[in-house]
């Protein structure tokens, strides 16, 4: 016997009402969250551009029927594609994501908020071209920064005390919601048309995290948020058509989201929406890692300078214990093969094998090329990962915020050396430090794509925020085309 179920449409899920008014109502008065989308702009194009070297990435790009025109079509940076917003959001995205080298925010879950720039790039291009053909004018590049920081809230908001992973969905479920909300707002989509988007975004199947963890690690965790941000272009299109929304995607006993994939929980939340994640974000600066190694990769850095002054190598290393959090235990301490580059980047030991070896930690160095060295896997096989619970309290820590590691080397003479890094250099609490650095990487990405003029030409519109924000949309995307 079934029980009773009232067929009366109820009202929408306060979760879709807020984030439905916090984008399309809230004024971002904050200077520094502006200052830091400026840096989190161009070092996620940045990281779009060094993707462009792999040929992985560049087998997805381009339109979906090879040849397609499509007149006031979104651009691609570094590339002469010009496609429709929802296929420019995949190639945005997939860039950005490739080479796991764009900004990140660490909580319950994980994410990297940047992920958005695909679609909120791509619809605000496709927009103002459009827009310009018509007579009209196009959007201004500060529409693009106050589109980032809302998508940054959005996304690292529910992220703060909601884990996905721990149910086994992966954290670009929050860049498809985010992405959503967000180009429903540049789109001019009214509260209840972003409230019907929104709820298509939640009631979509999810993705599972089986790409990101063994025995399963490949290549999708690196287009899987292209494919996020696009479908929140997609889904924003369709709710401006008259697509109808499902009000309780959330609570609805049974069929809704909470019941079906979050074994009957509730979203809590630790903020109300306003600037704050865009202002902490942590900018992965020195090292293409998955950003829980990113200081254990820069402790290894600091041993290896130990070792040369020693005069000794990585082959004089009788075992190594990394002490760490537990979120880098559950997401990268991994023992046995390493299948592909997906696998390598996602495996500490290895990330902290490359640089005691070489001294260095690149893209390049989770290729097969490198990773057939005998060396490698004879040191990952010399280590062990340990908890420590002071590690995983100041993680979650909301005034700490750490993603600390400490690396103990135990040398075949019985010499011991230590190294703790509690905060990478792309953390907030070092952000002076890393901001010079982050315009080097600039640079060094945009001299892989273009000659030194469109180089000098990119930095003058890039670097001046004042000159950035108020220049046009269209203007700014065609500088990074070929």
């Amino acid at each position: 016997m079934s029980s009773h179920i009232s067929n009366e449409r109820p009202a929408p899920d306060e979760v879709l009402t807020d984030i439905a008014d916090y984008a399309l109502n809230y004024e971002i008065k904050s200077e520094l969250a502006y200052s830091t989308a400026q840096h989190c702009l161009i070092d996620t194009l940045g990281c779009g551009l060094e993707a462009l070297e792999y040929p992985a990435c560049t087998k997805l790009l381009g339109p979906i029927v090879p040849g397609t025109q499509v007149p006031n079509g979104a651009r691609v940076p570094g590339t002469s594609y010009q496609l429709d917003p929802v296929q420019a959001a995949f190639n945005i995205g997939a860039m950005i994501r490739w080479l796991d080298f764009n900004d990140t925010w660490l909580a319950a879950e994980w994410g990297h908020p940047s992920d958005n720039l695909g679609g909120i790039l791509a619809t605000a291009d496709w927009m103002s071209r459009t827009s310009l053909a018509h007579g009209g004018p196009s959007l201004p590049m500060r529409d693009v920064l106050t589109s980032m920081i809302k998508a940054h809230e959005i996304q690292g908001c529910i992220a703060l005390e909601n884990s996905f992973n721990k149910v086994g969905l992966d954290h670009v479920v929050l860049v498809k919601v985010a992405s959503t909300a967000v180009v429903s707002q540049l789109l001019g989509l009214t509260r209840d048309q972003t409230i019907a988007a929104l709820s298509l975004a939640w009631v979509d199947g999810q993705s599972l995290r089986t790409y990101r963890h063994a025995p399963n690690t490949g290549s999708r965790k690196s287009w899987a948020a292209g494919d996020a941000t696009s479908r929140g272009v997609r889904l924003a299109l369709m709710a401006q058509a008259g697509e109808m929304g499902y009000p309780s995607v959330l609570t609805a006993k049974t069929w809704g989201f909470y019941d079906v994939s979050f074994k009957g929980q509730e979203f809590r939340f630790q903020r109300p929406y306003g600037s704050y994640v865009m202002e902490n974000v942590l900018f992965k600066i020195s090292y293409p890692a998955e950003f829980h190694a990113q200081t254990a990769v820069e402790a290894a850095i600091a041993l290896r300078a130990q070792l040369e002054a020693m005069g000794k190598t990585a082959e004089d290393i009788r075992a190594i214990s990394i002490r760490t959090h537990e979120a880098c235990l559950r997401i990268i301490d991994k023992k046995g093969p390493l299948a592909n580059p997906a696998d390598r980047d996602h495996c500490v030991q290895y990330m902290i094998a490359i640089p005691l070896i070489f001294g260095r930690l690149t893209a390049a160095d989770y290729e097969d090329w490198i990773a057939t060295d005998p060396r490698i896997d004879a040191l990952r096989a010399r280590m062990e990962c340990v908890e420590v619970p002071a590690f995983t309290r100041d993680y979650h820590d909301p005034e700490k915020r750490s993603i600390a590691n400490a690396l103990r080397v135990e040398l075949n003479n019985g010499t011991v050396l230590e190294e703790t890094v509690e905060y990478p250099i792309g953390h907030r609490r070092r952000r002076a430090e890393g901001l010079p650095l982050l315009i080097e990487k600039f640079k060094t990405n945009l001299r892989r794509c273009f000659a030194e003029d469109r180089q000098q030409r990119i930095l003058d519109a890039s670097l001046d925020r004042h000159k950035l924000e108020s220049m046009a949309v269209n203007d700014y995307v065609d500088l990074y085309a070929l």
